[in-house]
């Protein structure tokens, strides 16, 4: 299954956040080049039922959410997270599908809600540290991988030692 693969593919940045905001592109990608098995997926639901297609990628975004977790950078469990993250990523990525147009900046927009609301940034629980710890996770280009990777963990380190 070519959706599959290409999820299985993605390279790990080292930042399960990132990461998932990686997924969510390549969900939203996939889903506007391939709108029709893409519906066969996500768009034709019966009740209780969920097609074997969609249980890796699944897996794959429990495993990311389950590694934020273990971090501290998750405001809810791993399980909800991953709920907010795929409700949201199949709504935009049909929505856009329907209107047979692409809207970057609804995806975008959305993505980010999402990415604040699991990580506590919307709610008030992310104070300067885990703030700072998100904006250099969404932008690792500006300071480097690897270095972004390190100041994720420092300031992650610093905010669970002084909340």
């Amino acid at each position: 299954m070519p959706y599959l693969g290409e999820k299985a593919a993605m390279e790990s940045s080292g930042d399960p956040i990132q990461d998932i905001r990686a997924g969510w592109d390549a969900h939203v990608a996939f889903g506007l080049t391939n709108p029709g098995f893409y519906t066969l997926m996500y768009g034709k639901v019966s009740s209780g039922h969920s097609p074997a297609g969609q249980s890796r990628a699944n897996e794959i975004l429990k495993g990311l959410t389950s590694r934020a977790a273990d971090q501290g950078r998750l405001a809810v469990s791993p399980d909800q997270a991953a709920a907010h993250v795929l409700v949201s990523n199949i709504g935009v990525t049909l929505r856009q599908i329907i209107l047979a147009q692409p809207d970057p900046e609804l995806s975008h927009a959305v993505r980010e809600g999402v990415m604040a609301a699991i990580t506590g940034t919307a709610t008030g629980r992310g104070d300067a540290l885990n703030a700072a710890i998100e904006v250099a996770a969404a932008h690792p280009h500006i300071l480097g991988a690897t270095e972004t990777q390190l100041l994720v963990e420092w300031l992650g380190k610093l905010s669970r030692e002084v909340s």
